[in-house]
């Protein structure tokens, strides 16, 4: 018994440690869904496509297309989702940006399992062609996954304002 006392130690401290993670960015959008696996009593297997505005940098939005389980571990929350999330960040109005960042600042973030997996979309600044570059990729406790998805947002002129420079923002 003494074992199990350890054990449900660990998971708690597991737990704690996921509860510490940086903050999630708002709620992402659900838009829209297709799905992929038909179950006759259960949810489907699904694609889901998502929506969220980088919370740092106005003016620019991510979309990302990620797999969702269904059937009874879906339904429970007891499924580890696969790591293949597609992504899409787009300049949807004048960029300004909120507050520095340094290279590979969490945009947004976002658990995939009960408790070791957790998908993160991150954002950095390509100096030299005044870009920013959003990647999205899933980490694991133990081992992540190399599955991952790029995406540029070069800073255009919007109206008559010229865009900002992404390295003016950056922290040293």
């Amino acid at each position: 018994m003494m074992w199990l006392r350890g054990l449900t130690g660990c998971a708690l401290a597991l737990g704690l440690g996921l509860a510490a993670q940086p903050a999630r960015a708002d709620d992402a959008d659900r838009i829209f869904d297709k799905s992929t696996v038909w179950r006759p009593l259960t949810p489907n297997d699904k694609l889901v496509v998502y929506g969220i505005d980088d919370p740092s940098v106005a003016g620019v939005a991510c979309w990302y297309t990620q797999p969702e389980k269904g059937g009874i571990k879906g339904t429970l929350g007891l499924a580890e989702d696969v790591s293949d999330i597609s992504l899409a960040c787009r300049q949807v109005g004048p960029v300004q940006f909120k507050e520095k960042f340094k290279q590979g600042a969490v945009v947004f973030s976002e658990r995939r399992s009960l408790i070791f997996k957790s998908m993160q979309i991150v954002r950095g600044c390509d100096t030299k062609r005044n870009t920013l570059i959003y990647m999205v990729y899933s980490d694991k406790v133990i081992q992540g996954s190399p599955k991952n998805s790029t995406s540029a947002v070069p800073l255009m002129p919007w109206g008559t304002e010229p865009p900002p420079r992404c390295d003016a923002f950056m922290e040293k």
